[in-house]
């Protein structure tokens, strides 16, 4: 190993290290700790006993009686926790927790969350440090160093992005296929809006990929059928219970508004959605809906052009996942913590950095700009500034705050997003430049 790498991989490592410390500490210390993860596990408790788990009544019995609530709770934390809005695929991967007891069930998920999530930022690291194993290392280490909310949340976010990303090194390195695909169903089937885009690119990628896709997709449904036929029974109504639970969420003022009343939408775990900028001009669903989509189809087109007019490598497919991972962020509803999927633009603009040049050194800008925006230190420090301002609650000094809050995130997102979709759709198909190693084989090594 050289010493490049070595010192990528400490750099990854001491990422890796103020991840667990900070993780492990602030949960402990949180006022509302795991409070996603209480999302999933009640609601399942739920169906174990036989209730109904989309009906709110139902899930709070079931909640109170386990323990769940606490005399410190407020009234989101038990709306959280007790109106489900996931499919009922997701109980195919959260029943086994609920059949265990709180704590043992946290501390697994917890466990699992963690692991998965270093592992898979050290499979990626391997990809990068084929071009440039220190920006690699530290990009890596950074964003791993950033995302502590998804541990304090317990948010299944952090799972399904591990799973996603593991995938994608899996194909594109051609080993380990079987648990690729394995892993690609499971996010699809807990978290379609994150899995779903990066199933569409091996769908478009056409070749063994395609026939990758329709597999994960085959075992999707293999693996979901039994959980959503076990609610069916159970909840005949569960389309409608779930729109309902999901309206109250999304409803003006609500924990997912996007708009500037949203009692959840910013600070720690923001939406970063376009719409939560949008919203900012005009605070109307029909208008930030729509001019957000106005903005993301073109992308998005333009996406699914380059990707099936060009010859598949390796190289060229990483450059198409870095601007999946930022686009598919804006149009439809994300938090912060789902931007942990550009661990996919890594390898992408360690590639671009070993080209050297204007392109190297804006990929590097772009891609350090968007793990900086989007990481939770940064943005604890900034809110914690702010909240030691003391500014009035209406005016101007409001607007700003708020424009803080809600264009960074965003903004960045999009920025990254058309950086890479304009380098793979403007990189003739199949050229790899002479500075450019290529990505590691099935066997693990660097071409």
């Amino acid at each position: 190993m050289t010493k490049a790498r070595i010192d990528g991989l400490y750099l990854m490592l001491l990422g890796s290290v103020v991840f667990v410390l900070l993780s492990v500490a602030l949960q402990n210390t949180a006022g509302a700790p795991l409070e996603d993860f209480k999302a999933h596990y009640y609601p399942a408790r739920t169906l174990i006993q036989h209730g109904d788990p989309y009906m709110e009544s139902e899930v709070l019995r079931v909640y109170r009686a386990e323990g769940g609530e606490h005399a410190s709770d407020t009234a989101k934390m038990r709306l959280v926790a007790t109106r489900f809005e996931y499919p009922p695929s997701v109980f195919t991967f959260t029943v086994p927790f609920a059949m265990l007891p709180w704590g043992p069930a946290h501390m697994v998920w917890t466990a699992i969350t963690i692991g998965g999530l270093i592992f898979a930022s050290f499979t990626v690291w391997k990809f990068g440090a084929a071009n440039s194993p220190i920006v690699s290392g530290a990009l890596v280490g950074f964003l791993l160093a950033n995302s502590e909310v998804l541990i304090i949340t317990g948010n299944a976010a952090g799972i399904v992005i591990s799973l996603c990303v593991l995938s994608v090194c899996w194909f594109l390195g051609e080993r380990f296929t079987l648990a690729g695909i394995l892993c690609l169903a499971v996010g699809l089937a807990v978290k379609p809006q994150i899995a779903g885009p990066v199933w569409l690119y091996f769908l478009l990628a056409g070749g063994v990929h395609r026939k990758r896709a329709l597999q994960a997709l085959l075992a999707t449904v293999a693996l979901s059928l039994p959980a959503v036929l076990w609610v069916w029974h159970l909840a005949p109504h569960w389309m409608q219970e779930m729109h309902s639970n999901m309206l109250a969420f999304s409803a003006r003022g609500g924990l997912s508004d996007p708009g500037p009343a949203s009692s959840g939408a910013h600070g720690l775990a923001m939406v970063i959605s376009l719409q939560a900028a949008v919203s900012f001009f005009c605070d109307d669903p029909r208008v930030y809906d729509t001019a957000s989509y106005l903005i993301c189809a073109p992308l998005a087109l333009a996406w699914v052009f380059a990707t099936l007019r060009s010859r598949f490598s390796p190289e060229r497919a990483w450059l198409g996942m870095a601007a999946m991972s930022a686009l598919t962020m804006l149009p439809v509803y994300h938090r912060q913590y789902d931007s942990k999927l550009l661990l996919l633009t890594i390898p992408a603009c360690a590639m671009l950095w070993a080209e050297g040049g204007l392109t190297g050194w804006l990929a590097l800008g772009v891609t350090t700009a968007g793990l900086v925006l989007n990481g939770d230190i940064p943005w604890a420090i900034l809110l914690a500034g702010i909240g030691k301002l003391h500014l009035p609650a209406t005016g101007i000094s409001s607007k700003i705050v708020t424009g803080v809050q809600v264009f960074p995130a965003p903004l960045i997102l999009l920025a990254v997003g058309v950086f890479y979709l304009w380098i793979y759709a403007r990189r003739s198909p199949g050229a790899v430049p002479s500075a450019v190693r290529k990505f590691p084989d099935a066997a693990g090594g660097a071409g």
